[in-house]
């Protein structure tokens, strides 16, 4: 009889460890990996809101007049008839295309949704960058439409739609520009 053939092995390098499964290894183990998952988690929630939040800041940017600023007035009717109204057409279309006697679509639902929260909004209260304030509108102007982070620079104002000429200082904004040198930023030198 011939000689049976040794079995082959493989020299893929470690050998994976395999550790029981009450142990505390296994326990650091599963917490690690549970960890790292909610950080991606995290941090693709936090990448979409950023991106949401820059198409928004975008539209105001392109909404910008070439030189100056805008008057508050403007700034209502750049809202009231641009802002709020950019779904109507697709929100048209749906209902449109939806027959008689059918339910709505969940695309109609959404942009109704969008537009009754967004108009909702508007009449208590919408924040929107001030973009009747000079240095604000110089600092926005500057902005490269994707770091959001660079937006917490910049004043922001509330406006409301019940009221057109009333606007709150919502967040003052953080660029020495706006707020003007502080004490630890001044040189006070002494002489004697």
């Amino acid at each position: 009889m011939a000689p049976a053939k040794a079995a082959k092995k493989t020299s893929g390098g470690k050998k994976e460890k395999v550790f029981h499964p009450s142990s505390r290894k296994a326990g650091q183990l599963a917490r690690q990996a549970l960890r790292k998952e909610k950080l991606q988690n995290l941090k693709s929630k936090r990448k979409e809101k950023d991106g949401t939040l820059a198409d928004v800041y975008g539209f105001f940017y392109h909404s910008l007049p070439e030189e100056g600023v805008l008057t508050l007035e403007e700034l209502h009717e750049l809202i009231r008839d641009v802002w709020l109204a950019r779904h109507d057409e697709d929100l048209a279309a749906e209902q449109a295309s939806r027959r008689k006697g059918r339910p709505k679509s969940k695309k109609e639902l959404d942009l109704e949704d969008t537009k009754s929260r967004e108009s909702e909004q508007y009449r208590t209260g919408f924040e929107v960058i001030d973009l009747t304030h000079g240095p604000t509108v110089d600092l926005f102007r500057v902005w490269d439409q994707k770091e959001v982070a660079y937006l917490d620079l910049l004043r922001f104002v509330r406006i409301f739609s019940t009221d057109p000429t009333r606007t709150i200082i919502s967040r003052p904004g953080k660029h020495v520009s706006i707020v003007g040198p502080s004490q630890d930023q001044t040189m006070d030198v002494e002489t004697q």
